[in-house]
């Protein structure tokens, strides 16, 4: 097998003096989906943070493309082609649509898809329809989707997703689902943050279920699917 995109081993991660992952450990292989799975407080977007050099107290090893990033600045980890789409979207707000994406364009990379804002409102044509509009006066499923476009015009090689069918409309989470399934299609590695199993299953290839911080299942999301036991225990409310 190819070495994955990322890998995480031993992660642990603290808010202060309280330890909130402990020993994490999943992959992502190369043009993977995987969804990281809880509820609400079991550490996904904890972890995601971790992943992205954002938690001052963290211990473990993360690799990404063979590199240890461990130690790195969450800007070196972005220069090196990972993208990550936080669940309060943070657009700025006085920026046209256009102008947000602006602030997220880095040079093309070897090996990664290439984005540029007309491939991208192809992919989400709801934004081609306002390229001037300020984000600040976008619906929150807009939001999310200009949100997910600025971090593609990194060109990145992983997208780590955090929530992105939480609080939107029905309509923007569908097309939210076939976004990621165009960039699987695309080659793009993707983790992705997720409470619904119903999305996650359309995207998925794979997923691991968090509860308190440790991982308590890794499979095939087919797999999570058919254990009641584990989605009465560590997902459902």
């Amino acid at each position: 097998m190819s070495e994955p995109m990322l890998k995480v081993s031993g992660l642990n991660a603290f808010y202060g003096r309280a330890q909130i992952l402990f020993d994490v450990a999943l992959e992502v292989g190369r043009g993977e989906v995987v969804a990281l799975m809880g509820r609400n407080g079991a550490g996904k977007s904890t972890t995601m943070k971790a992943v992205m050099g954002l938690l001052p107290r963290r211990r473990g090893e993360v690799t990404f493309r063979g590199q240890n990033i461990s130690a790195l600045a969450p800007y070196k980890i972005a220069r090196m082609g990972a993208g990550f789409v936080p669940e309060d979207r943070r657009v700025f707000a006085d920026l046209t649509v256009l102008e947000n994406l602006d602030t997220g364009r880095q040079p093309p990379r070897e090996g990664a898809p290439q984005w540029t804002p007309e491939k991208l409102f192809r992919l989400f044509p709801n934004l081609g329809e306002m390229p001037n509009r300020p984000g600040g006066q976008m619906s929150g499923g807009e939001q999310q989707m200009l949100t997910v476009s600025r971090t593609l015009m990194g060109n990145p090689y992983l997208v780590l997703l955090d929530e992105p069918s939480e609080g939107v409309a029905p309509v923007i989470v569908e097309q939210m689902a076939n976004m990621i399934l165009e960039l699987k299609r695309e080659g793009l590695s993707i983790l992705l943050s997720e409470q619904n199993l119903h999305f996650a299953g359309l995207v998925s290839d794979r997923a691991y279920v968090l509860e308190k911080g440790q991982i308590r299942f890794s499979g095939t999301i087919g797999e999570l699917a058919r254990n009641e036991t584990v989605r009465r225990a560590y997902l459902s409310v």
